[in-house]
């Protein structure tokens, strides 16, 4: 049975009567002509042309299209999902911060996040002027605190954030706990599936169908390896999506970054191949470092990390800094007291890390 949402109840009423900015490319969407409509420099720029020129490629001094619609359809084949439930922003942290600033009144509304998790949720709530209610994952599993989150949920609040795989600690998050906050929230739940490549579970994408109060964040940035690229994307309802489109920048998506994404695509088979081999360095990773004994504790994982509980972690970073091995101190986060999370390196890189760790004392 389909969710009944009515996003106007929670839309900021000036988004709402907001008329978006109209760019040069909104309103000629042809590709051949002369353009003397956007005040571009006709002469060309002083960078080479993109390589394949032509029809869906724009040289360096024409602005780029607006809701990059070449790179929708072809991530709309990819997902199974039309290109009118597709966003795509400059990283995944664009979609949160246009979240914030579209369904969220400042110093009014507020939104939920379950520590620890990522913290531009936190960040972007800060900026935007709303505040933060915390709802702890429960320790040791990192599972949903329902109770929790229902008890704290009020009449102002818009959203609720989760990450799936969570980071810091890399574990998946029960579909039936998401499901009850989504059955029992009015506002937009977003879930973060950043990691969703390396997981043994698939995507929350074909909820959508049930769920317009849902919005799922994903990323070219992780399996995809295009983190410098900078293209995030958000999938939603098309009401949801119009509002997406309606407050972002007018070129928020540069061409390089439309053009390279486009041309990644077309290696699925690559990407794959990465993934098993991250996942299989995962488990072999984690079962070298078991092996340790400063390691006490290593978390299941879902993501391409592990989150290490050790004895002494600000010792342990500093010894592998000190090897030039750069992982990151999670210590100080709640339910993370005493852990470091190691990315999955290459074989190469993880074997030397191993082999630094062999002498640590």
């Amino acid at each position: 049975m389909k969710k009944e949402f009515d996003i106007d109840t929670i839309l900021r009423h000036n988004i709402k009567n907001l008329t978006p900015y109209s760019s040069a490319r909104d309103e000629y969407k042809g590709k051949e002509g002369i353009f003397l409509d956007a005040n571009e420099n006709s002469y060309g720029s002083p960078l080479p042309s993109p390589a394949g020129e032509g029809p869906g490629v724009r040289s360096y001094n024409r602005y780029p299209d607006p809701l990059q619609l070449e790179l929708k359809e072809k991530i709309s084949k990819i997902k199974g999902l039309p290109i009118e439930n597709i966003f795509l922003g400059n990283g995944s942290d664009e979609a949160i911060d246009i979240l914030f600033r579209a369904f969220c009144r400042p110093a009014i509304d507020n939104a939920i996040i379950c520590p620890p998790t990522y913290g531009m949720y936190e960040v972007s709530a800060n900026i935007n002027d709303v505040e933060v209610r915390k709802v702890n994952l429960l320790p040791e599993t990192f599972q949903l605190d329902t109770t929790g989150i229902l008890k704290t949920i009020n009449q102002n609040t818009r959203l609720f954030f989760v990450c799936c795989p969570n980071n810091p600690t890399g574990n998946g998050v029960k579909w039936a706990d998401i499901k009850t906050v989504l059955e029992n929230f009015n506002g937009i739940v977003v879930v973060d599936e950043a990691y969703i490549n390396f997981a043994g579970y698939r995507s929350l994408i074909p909820e959508l169908l049930n769920y317009p109060n849902l919005v799922i964040l994903q990323t070219l940035s992780k399996a995809w390896g295009m983190a410098g690229l900078r293209v995030g994307m958000a999938f939603a309802s098309q009401q949801i999506i119009d509002v997406f489109n309606k407050v972002k920048p007018p070129y928020n998506i540069n061409s390089v970054s439309q053009q390279i994404a486009l041309e990644a695509l077309e290696n699925i088979a690559q990407v794959n191949d990465w993934i098993k081999t991250i996942v299989s360095e995962r488990g072999k990773l984690a079962a070298a470092l078991e092996k340790f004994s400063f390691v006490k504790k290593i978390y299941p994982s879902e993501a391409n990390f592990l989150l290490v509980k050790t004895e002494d972690p600000n010792k342990l970073y500093n010894y592998l800094v000190d090897a030039q091995i750069v992982v990151r101190n999670r210590s100080t986060v709640a339910l993370c007291e005493g852990c470091l999370r190691m990315t999955i390196g290459t074989e190469k890189e993880n074997q030397r890390l191993l082999d630094v760790l062999s002498s640590y004392k």
